[in-house]
């Protein structure tokens, strides 16, 4: 009996972290330890293993086994340990004899000897890659997933003793094929711009908003399409590139939310929790951290539907995301850093019952229930959102209209060309988009035309804007006239932007 070394790996955070999964056979009295910080997944896999070996034609040493999991500064969780375990007892009591020294193994394992899904497999694959492995061992069912790494040869097996015939020669699998760049690709079931009746100037501002990535409110009494036109975001997002779909898939991977069928994940996501949504759910969270819905959104939409009754600590959460696009997570065990540059979309009422200030039904909430209800909302996250935009009521003539609107395609051609725009403008300095500009970067590239000084010291002293405030006015502005093609932010421009942000919210 030998000591016998397989490697496996852990996920902190987003990124792969090695692990040398050791074992050691040797005289005394039977039985298995696990050691190195197992969580309670890991310490069952030994009853696991003992019944998948003897499934799959093996026996299980009547030994004392010992398996350390290095480093053990490190807490291992989830059952994906299991196949790796399996092979360092095979190796350790010589009933196979290969060299795996170059090989990454993960998978569960079933009373049977089937290996199941691992949550992780993208992160912990790129780590391989970064080691200068040649080859990973999966489940089967992420198999595709695994091979998005270009590089490496992933083997998908099914079951254990498929797995061993094939370190033993006897019958090797091949390597699994790349999934095509089309092959994650779900059709978009966004709701389309052109069903949707009236709101042209809502309409418009979500245009500029998805153009430049800029966050945005919208506010009108109950039906008048507000969920409706937030969900149409989607259908006029720009498409992900690569770089920005591998980022979204390895969040998904990581949060066990990758759908069997999609490998890789090409839409960009749009996130609705609902308000009674707890901080951990909305920012991430949990023993062992995960994901929560703002880093799920990232590089997509969070829409946060009836903004003023989330909790209060839930939504203070969302201001230090919202300006540093990442989300830290601190746990005993350590700390975790999630992406979450997201784009936030929120809908409210503008009082309790709705309908304050209809035109056409009268609202029953008193004065001063109505500012409690907006100060429900912080000043501070407010200042973080650029696009306001009210939502009335659709009249009846726009309703039985029969003719359409712009479609979204026609909008989507609009907001990708002026994202064209700012990538080239922004090349190389590691921003995405305006509503991504740094103060240094606002100055440079959002200059306003001598005309429209006036107008924007006026709207400075006015509006009562904070330094915040005045740059994501620029931003906006430069969101226009990316839109309308233009290298300088002229008056009609900063005009426009100016009314996105009204007196009272700025």
């Amino acid at each position: 009996m030998a000591l016998a070394k397989v490697n496996s790996a852990a996920v902190l955070g987003l990124e792969g972290q090695l692990v040398e999964v050791q074992v050691d056979i040797a005289s005394g009295l039977p039985g298995t330890t696990i050691v190195g910080l197992p969580d309670t997944g890991v310490q069952e896999a030994k009853e696991r293993v003992r019944s998948a070996l003897r499934n799959s034609g093996c026996f299980f040493p009547f030994r004392r086994i010992t398996v350390n999991l290095a480093p053990a500064d490190v807490r291992k969780e989830g059952p994906a340990y299991d196949l790796p375990i399996a092979i360092g007892i095979l190796l350790s009591s010589e009933q196979l004899a290969v060299d795996v020294s170059r090989t990454l193994f993960l998978g569960e394992l079933s009373l049977d000897g089937s290996v199941r899904h691992a949550q992780g497999v993208l992160p912990m694959v790129a780590l391989a890659k970064e080691k200068g492995m040649r080859t990973v061992v999966v489940p089967s069912c992420d198999a595709r997933e695994a091979a998005l790494i270009e590089g490496i040869e992933v083997i998908p097996v099914n079951t254990l003793s498929e797995l061993i015939a094939h370190l033993r020669g006897d019958c090797p699998i091949p390597c699994c094929v790349p999934p095509s760049n089309d092959e994650g690709t779900n059709p978009n079931s966004a709701i389309d711009l052109t069903n949707i009746k009236g709101q042209e100037h809502a309409k418009r501002a979500l245009e500029v908003a998805a153009a430049g990535g800029h966050n945005m409110l919208m506010i009108g009494p109950p039906g008048s399409g507000k969920t409706m036109l937030a969900r149409s975001i989607p259908s006029i997002f720009p498409k992900m590139t690569m770089d920005e779909s591998l980022e979204v898939t390895k969040i998904y991977s990581v949060g066990g939310l990758l759908p069997e069928d999609t490998p890789l994940i090409r839409q960009r996501p749009f996130r609705a929790p609902h308000y009674t949504i707890s901080h951990a759910g909305l920012v991430g969270g949990g023993k062992m951290p995960r994901p929560g819905e703002i880093s799920l959104s990232h590089r997509g939409v969070l829409f946060l539907d009836e903004l003023p009754e989330f909790g209060h600590i839930a939504l203070e959460a969302l201001r230090q995301p919202l300006e540093d696009r990442v989300v830290t997570i601190s746990r005993a065990q350590g700390t975790v850093t999630y992406p979450a540059n997201f784009m936030l979309v929120a809908a409210m009422n503008p009082c309790p019952c709705g309908f304050h200030g209809d035109t056409l039904r009268e609202c029953r909430c008193s004065s001063s229930e109505v500012a409690r209800y907006t100060k429900r909302i912080s000043g501070p996250l407010l200042d973080r959102i650029d696009v306001f935009v009210e939502v009335p009521r659709v009249d009846y003539e726009k309703l039985a209209d029969d003719a359409l609107g712009e479609s979204s395609e026609t909008v989507r051609a609009r907001v990708e060309a002026a994202r064209q725009i700012q990538r080239e403008r922004f090349n190389g300095r590691g921003t995405a988009c305006n509503a991504d500009a740094t103060a240094v970067e606002v100055r440079e590239f959002c200059q306003v035309e001598p005309a429209a000084q006036g107008l924007l010291r006026t709207a400075m002293k006015q509006l009562s804007l904070s330094a915040r405030g005045f740059h994501r006015i620029l931003k906006v502005a430069r969101t226009i006239a990316d839109l309308d093609g233009s290298s300088t932010i002229k008056t009609h421009h900063l005009a426009e932007a100016i009314q996105y942000r009204p007196r009272g919210l700025a």
